[in-house]
C-alpha cells in the first residue's frame, strides 16, 4: 500500500509534516521540501516529479528493477539509486532506494515492488532526532537517509556470515550429508551483495569529490563516514568470497578422499576374490578331469583306498604352490612400484 509523506524543513523551525505537496511548495520560501514516498503509484511519482522539475527518464529508472546503484546528474537535480537488502533462507532480496536531490528539495522513493515499511518508518524517526543536522539543508538529510540505508546492510551481512560459518561446520561434521547447493546459494548471494557494494562505493567517491553541485563542502565530511562503512562491507564480501571458494575445494577434496577410500576397499576385495579364483582354477580343472575318469582311476577294490587320498593331497599341494607363487609375484610388483 502506497504512502506519501511531505515535510517542510527550515533552520530554527524544525521539520514539520504537511498534508500535501502543494502545501509544502507554498511554504518553500524558507527551508526546503522533503517528499518521502513509499511504494508510490506511477501517477503519484509523476505528480511530484512534474512539480519539482524532475526529468521523466529519472522517474523511469525508479520503476526499472534491473538497475544497478548509480548516480546521475541532471539539470536541476541529482539522481541517486541505492539498494537495501533482506536475507532469508539463503536468498538475498534487493530493494531500491531512489533519491532526487535538488536546490530546495529532496525526494526519497522506496518500497517499489514490495519493500519493508520498518525502514521507511525508521528513517523519519532518525531524521527527527537529528534536526540540528537535517535543518542545514537537503544534502544533510540525504546523508541521514544514506546512513540509515548503509547501516541496515548489517542486518543482511551478519546472518550471511553466520550461514557461511554453519556451512563450514557442516562440511567438517558430515561431508556426505552436506549439500553443495547450499554453498552455491551462499556464493550467489555474496556476489550480488558485492556487485551492489562496488557500485555504491563508487557513488560515494563521486559525492565526496563534489561531482554533484547540490552537495555542499560542509556535507562532504559526513559522506566520508558512509564511504568507510561501504569499504568495510566490501572487504567482507571479498574475504568471504575467498572463504567460499576454499570451502568448495575442501568439500570436493573430502568427497574425493572418501571415494578413494571406498575404491581402495573395493580393490582389496576384488584382489582377494581374484586370488581365490586363480588358486581354484587348476583345482577345478583337475577335479573335472578326475570326475570324468573316476571309474577307471579311483574305483575298484585295488585303487580307491590310495587314489582318493593321493588325489586330495595333490590338489592341496597344487593349491599351496599356486598361492605361494601368486604372493611372490605380488610382492615383486609392490617392490617395483616402491622403487619407481
Amino acid at each position: 500500500m502506497s504512502e506519501c509523506r511531505y515535510f517542510h524543513v527550515e533552520a530554527g523551525k524544525g521539520m514539520r509534516r504537511v498534508g500535501s505537496l502543494e502545501e509544502a511548495l507554498a511554504a518553500r520560501g524558507g527551508g526546503y521540501i522533503w517528499a518521502d514516498l513509499f511504494d508510490p503509484a506511477r501517477e503519484e511519482l509523476d505528480a511530484v516529479a512534474g512539480s519539482l522539475g524532475i526529468h521523466p527518464l529519472a522517474v523511469e529508472d525508479c520503476f526499472d528493477s534491473n538497475q544497478v546503484p548509480k548516480v546521475e546528474d541532471y539539470p536541476g537535480f541529482t539522481f541517486i539509486l541505492f539498494n537495501r537488502y533482506s536475507y532469508r533462507d539463503r536468498q538475498l532480496g534487493v530493494e531500491e532506494v531512489d533519491l532526487f536531490l535538488g536546490k530546495g528539495f529532496l525526494v526519497s522513493v522506496s518500497g517499489l515492488g514490495g519493500g519493508e515499511r520498518t525502514t521507511f518508518e525508521r528513517t523519519e524517526a532518525i531524521a527527527a532526532r537529528g534536526l540540528a543536522t537535517v535543518e542545514r539543508g537537503p544534502d544533510f538529510l540525504l546523508h541521514v537517509i544514506l546512513d540509515v540505508t548503509v547501516d541496515g546492510k548489517v542486518e543482511t551481512i551478519e546472518p550471511l556470515e553466520d550461514d557461511i560459518e554453519a556451512a563450514e561446520e557442516g562440511i567438517l561434521r558430515d561431508v556426505t550429508g552436506f549439500r553443495l547447493e547450499g554453498l552455491v546459494k551462499l556464493r550467489r548471494a555474496l556476489l550480488s551483495l558485492r556487485k551492489s557494494l562496488f557500485h555504491e562505493r563508487e557513488i560515494l567517491v563521486k559525492i565526496c569529490r563534489r561531482d554533484s553541485p547540490f552537495v555542499s563542502e560542509e556535507a562532504i565530511y559526513h559522506f566520508r563516514d558512509i564511504y568507510d562503512h561501504l569499504a568495510k562491507f566490501f572487504e567482507f564480501t571479498e574475504m568471504n568470497r575467498d572463504l567460499l571458494a576454499n570451502l568448495t575445494e575442501m568439500y570436493l577434496s573430502l568427497i574425493n578422499n572418501r571415494m578413494a577410500r571406498v575404491a581402495n576397499r573395493t580393490n582389496k576385495s576384488v584382489r582377494r576374490l581374484t586370488l581365490i579364483t586363480t588358486i581354484f582354477m587348476p583345482l577345478s580343472l583337475l577335479a573335472g578331469i578326475g570326475g570324468m575318469s573316476e571309474w577307471s582311476m579311483m574305483t575298484g577294490p585295488e585303487n580307491w583306498r590310495f587314489a582318493y587320498p593321493a588325489f586330495a593331497a595333490a590338489m592341496v599341494l597344487i593349491g599351496a604352490a599356486s598361492y605361494l607363487l601368486l604372493k611372490r609375484v605380488e610382492r615383486r610388483e609392490g617392490n617395483h612400484r616402491d622403487r619407481s
